[in-house]
């Protein structure tokens, strides 16, 4: 195990879970990453995986297995993901320490080192 690249807040981590029951996706691992994209440049991306590769970091909070790819780690090392209930419903928010410039929608960013392919929004 190595050093953990994101931070999940409890309430990330509860969310998390309850899609993996919904989604009978137990035991998967919690992959994230970015890729070129957004309006901003880079986009993040959250999804489940079965299967682990050469070049992922792995690492384990509140019970939740994560993968990260070798690309993305640097670019999102020190990021918090947390799960916000509101009365329009609820969603991740990501906290990057990394990026340097984001588009209103939230969801695009770059970084100092990595502009990414910015897009039409």
């Amino acid at each position: 195990m190595s050093k953990d690249v994101i931070i999940l807040t409890e309430a990330a981590s509860l969310q998390i879970k309850d899609m993996m029951k919904h989604n009978e996706e137990e035991g998967a691992f919690l992959r994230v990453g970015v890729k070129g994209g957004g309006c901003s440049g880079l986009s993040y991306g959250m999804g489940f995986d079965h299967e682990v590769k050469d070049d992922d970091t792995q690492f384990e909070q509140f019970g939740i297995k994560i993968l990260v790819d070798k690309e993305s780690a640097p670019i999102l090392q020190g990021t918090k993901i947390d799960y916000k209930q509101s009365m329009m419903g609820g969603g991740f928010t990501i906290d990057n320490p990394n990026a340097i410039a984001s588009c209103g929608c939230g969801s695009s960013f770059r970084t100092a080192a990595v502009a990414g392919s910015p897009e039409e929004c």
